[in-house]
């Protein structure tokens, strides 16, 4: 019999009327059975986290800073059930960065939100005031994550939120859920009841929470499409949103690039994940001069990569997740065959069951062929020439993305100069999509709104709220 998975409210597992199959996108095998909540769910979630929120604000630094510590010990204990149901259900391998690499990204992030702290600042202490500014947590954070990294996302919104003083409500995506129903059923356990809470269904569930007044802040990780949609639903609050949304991420190689030293780091770069990745880069200009060895270098790497059923432990990337981005690979990949590209390696869906792409790179393509334009998500590189760096730059920059970029070469004052004026969140020198804890992560122009990680992602679960003193 398929396993039954259910919701976390207020610390009590609560099932559903409903439940659907979610389905390995290797094998098509079932791997579970998901509840598909009701918008009476939203409202108990939220009542639950509310009333966990009463208490849970006035909690001191100490407690908040020992709740996100048992987070990391929950995930550390449990890495090995979680990782094996995160691999069955969305895809990645367990090995290389696949699950197990998630799993221990997720313990990390937690241990180091622990550290985290954000003092009371006194702006005046004068013989006339006494000033300060509190940092004060905003109320029931409303979650909602994507299927790419279902985990690591979710304690990206959870840690920080609850470092603050903040409760959550977290609806996971509808491809990927029943990993994050187990992790957050365990987490509640260590967690006092209702600080953080589980919810899963269809989109309008995400929808509901938006726009509930109960919800004090929205943090969102996916599309610009859904981002938009949530930033209008949220603002007959007011709300304020953290918004990570899609990247179309170049990659610039200048004339200098030792590209066999540098092909390593470009290729894991963009085929992070199979390429389902915000921040993966997705497009790479390279100087006429390199093309060639570039794209050999590339392609080299490429045939050595074993693609297939992720629990198998040598395959290095697994499938795509679902059919929908599937076929958007294979829709985007055709159209630029017809627009005269060229497939260097790969271009064609592997045979038998599963949602399987060959890591492709596309050259003879251009700017304005859809591939280029728009973010593929998938293992699809499509490689540029270019004759002038003032050029590449200005191409790099073309669009409505802007949330990594990165450059390669060996000359430091041209590799700055360079990074200095790509148009983007984060700009890499000679590596991508590279993150860390302590640093700053979003997007600019329409790849998000807001900041995560580090004092600037901790702040944005907070309001200021100013104490002033006559002295």
């Amino acid at each position: 019999m398929d396993q039954k998975y259910d919701m976390t409210i207020g610390g009590r597992r609560v099932g559903a009327e409903r439940y659907e199959e979610i389905r390995n996108p290797a094998n098509a095998s079932v791997v579970g059975l998901c509840p598909m909540g009701t918008e009476s769910h939203v409202e108990q979630a939220i009542a639950a986290a509310s009333k966990a929120f009463a208490s849970w604000r006035n909690s001191s630094d100490a407690e908040r800073a020992g709740a996100c510590q048992a987070i990391a010990k929950v995930l550390g204990d449990n890495a090995a059930e979680l990782s094996v149901l995160l691999t069955r259900e969305q895809g990645k391998p367990r090995k290389g960065l696949g699950s197990e690499f998630e799993l221990g990204g997720c313990a990390a992030w937690a241990g180091f939100t622990v550290t985290q702290s954000l003092p009371v600042k006194v702006l005046e202490d004068s013989p006339k005031n006494h000033i300060e500014m509190h940092r004060v947590p905003i109320g029931v954070v409303g979650s909602i994550t994507p299927w790419n990294w279902p985990l690591l996302i979710a304690i990206w919104h959870i840690a920080p939120a609850i470092r603050t003083g903040n409760t959550v409500v977290i609806k996971p995506s509808p491809f990927t859920p029943l990993s994050t129903l187990r992790m957050i059923e365990l987490v509640s356990a260590a967690l006092p009841p209702g600080v953080v809470n589980v919810i899963a269904g269809g989109d309008e569930l995400g929808a509901k929470l938006s726009q509930h007044p109960g919800i004090g802040k929205i943090v969102f990780t996916g599309s610009i499409p859904t981002g938009k949609k949530i930033m209008a639903s949220a603002a007959p609050t007011l709300k304020p949103l953290t918004l990570e949304l899609g990247g179309n991420d170049p990659g610039v190689v200048l004339p200098d690039a030792n590209v066999e030293q540098l092909a390593e780091g470009m290729f894991w770069g963009a085929f992070i994940n199979s390429g389902q990745t915000c921040a993966a880069l997705k497009r790479l200009y390279v100087h006429d001069s390199l093309f060639d060895r570039t794209c050999s270098a590339l392609a080299e790497i490429a045939r050595k990569v074993p693609v297939g059923d992720s629990m198998v432990e040598t395959n290095l990337l697994g499938p795509l997740q679902n059919e929908r981005q599937y076929r958007k690979v294979i829709e985007l990949v055709e159209d630029a065959k017809r627009h005269g590209a060229r497939a260097l390696i790969g271009g064609e869906p592997l045979a038998g069951p599963g949602y399987f792409y060959p890591v492709t790179l596309m050259t003879h393509i251009e700017d304005g062929t859809r591939l280029v334009d728009e973010e593929q998500f998938g293992p699809v590189l499509p490689i540029l020439r270019y004759r002038d760096v003032d050029d590449a730059i200005a191409r790099a920059n073309r669009g409505e993305f802007g949330l990594a970029a990165s450059v390669w070469g060996t000359d430091r004052a041209q590799l700055s100069a360079v990074a200095a004026r790509l148009e983007a969140g984060t700009v890499y020198i000679n590596k991508h999509a590279d993150i860390a804890p302590h640093v700053p992560f979003g997007g600019i122009k329409c790849s998000g709104i807001g900041r995560e990680f580090g004092e600037e992602g901790l702040e944005a679960f907070t309001s200021i709220k100013v104490i002033n003193a006559a002295a």
